[in-house]
């Protein structure tokens, strides 16, 4: 990718701030510019590197920019994707990083100046801490980030998001909206809404006892409240039938158990820990990230 101008990064948050440091880690862009609502958070962006500006004035930092970056939660992305297309150049590339697809796309997609200049993204990076102290260069590398463009997506901004997010480190793949939502209500929303029950159903008084298995199993319970209620609202329906399936499996054990059928509870395990295996063989690096 060739040097690019300034960046806009709207939103700077441990994937803001990251996409941000991994610009200026790499030389890719001459400006990094973040925008936000928290003056402390931009001071702290500022202050770790990961942007050279910032500005809580969305139209104004969003002026000069060749690629805005929108890492706002999910409930933001349309409305701030529609003002970054209105206020930026005619050649400006608008992407986001949002982890739920169908309804950002059909929204900006109702916006004639959007709809031209938005390629949707979600790089499938990150972890349950926040804030721009978190900002990391490499939290990118080798990460797949997923572009779900439809027939109205310009085939320039196609382009230009592949290069972009190619740049900082991902691995770019791409599904339709609906299959990406499909797929993330499995593999991350799910998680994380276990990992909320799980951490929910221990008693305060048996935490005494909880080690490694309470510890890894809970990680991401650990993630902002507000940005995973959105997420869990924008993907609701999905979510609902990710549930399903892990109501099934919960019931296969839950029958195996009372029947004391040590073969069935066995089998259960095997098939988990296969699938387990597959993933763990898929993984570079090492899964440390969400």
């Amino acid at each position: 990718m060739e040097r690019l101008g300034t960046v806009a990064v709207v939103g700077v948050g441990l994937i803001g701030g990251s996409i941000g440091a991994a610009l200026r880690a790499r030389s890719l862009a001459k400006r990094v510019v973040g925008i936000g609502r928290t003056p402390e958070n931009l001071a702290e962006a500022l202050r770790v590197g990961a942007v050279d500006d910032v500005t809580t004035d969305l139209e104004r930092g969003v002026a000069e920019a060749d690629v805005v970056a929108i890492c706002t939660p999910v409930t933001m992305i349309a409305d701030v994707a529609a003002r970054a297309a209105a206020a930026g150049p005619a050649g400006v590339l608008v992407t986001d990083a949002g982890s739920t697809k169908r309804t950002i796309v059909e929204a900006v997609e109702r916006d004639g100046r959007a709809r031209n200049v938005f390629v949707a993204a979600h790089p499938i990076a990150g972890s349950e801490k926040k804030g721009a102290a978190a900002a990391n260069p490499g939290l990118f590398d080798g990460r797949p980030c997923v572009l779900t463009p439809t027939t109205h997506t310009p085939v320039d901004r196609l382009d230009r998001a592949r290069a972009f997010w190619k740049a900082i480190g991902c691995r770019v793949v791409e599904l339709d909206p609906t299959a990406h939502d499909e797929a993330l209500a499995l593999t991350s929303h799910l998680p994380h809404a276990v990992a909320a029950a799980l951490a929910a159903a221990v008693p305060v008084e048996a935490l005494g006892l909880a080690a490694g298995a309470y510890r890894d199993g809970t990680r991401v319970a650990g993630s902002d409240a507000a940005l995973w209620a959105g997420i869990f609202g924008e993907n609701r329906g999905p979510l609902l039938n990710a549930l399903d399936r892990f109501e099934i499996q919960l019931s296969a054990f839950r029958r195996a158990l009372e029947a004391g059928d040590d073969d069935a509870v066995r089998a259960w395990w095997d098939a988990a820990r296969s699938r387990r295996s597959h993933f763990q063989d898929r993984q570079t690096p090492p899964p440390d990230v969400d």
